[in-house]
C-alpha cells in the first residue's frame, strides 16, 4: 500500500511541475517583454535628460526617432547639438 502511495505523489509532483511550465513560460514572457520595452525607450530617455542639446531642438530630435527612425538617436550622439552654445562672462558678452 505504501508503494502505491508512493508512486501516486509522484505522480503528483510530475503533474503539478508540469502545470507550473506555462506559469514559469508567461512569467520569463512577461519579464522578457518589460526588458525589450525599457530598452526600445532608453534612447528617447537618453536624449530627453541630456545637456548637449535644449529646447526646440531637444524636441527636434525626440520628433526625429518618433517619425524616421529610432537609430535618430545614434545621429544625434555624432551631430548633437547642431548650434553652438553661447556661454557669457560676467560682463555680458557672448563667444562662440
Amino acid at each position: 500500500m505504501k508503494t502505491l502511495g508512493n508512486l501516486v505523489v509522484i505522480f503528483l509532483v510530475i503533474l503539478g511541475t508540469l502545470a507550473l511550465i506555462p506559469l514559469a513560460a508567461t512569467g520569463a514572457g512577461i519579464v522578457l517583454s518589460i526588458f525589450c520595452l525599457a530598452l526600445w525607450f532608453l534612447p528617447f530617455w537618453i536624449i530627453a535628460t541630456s545637456e548637449k542639446t535644449t529646447g526646440f531642438e531637444k524636441i527636434a530630435w525626440l520628433l526625429a526617432m518618433i517619425c524616421l527612425s529610432w537609430f535618430a538617436w545614434v545621429f544625434y550622439f555624432f551631430l548633437a547639438p547642431i548650434k553652438p552654445k553661447r556661454f557669457s562672462d560676467r560682463f555680458g558678452q557672448y563667444h562662440y
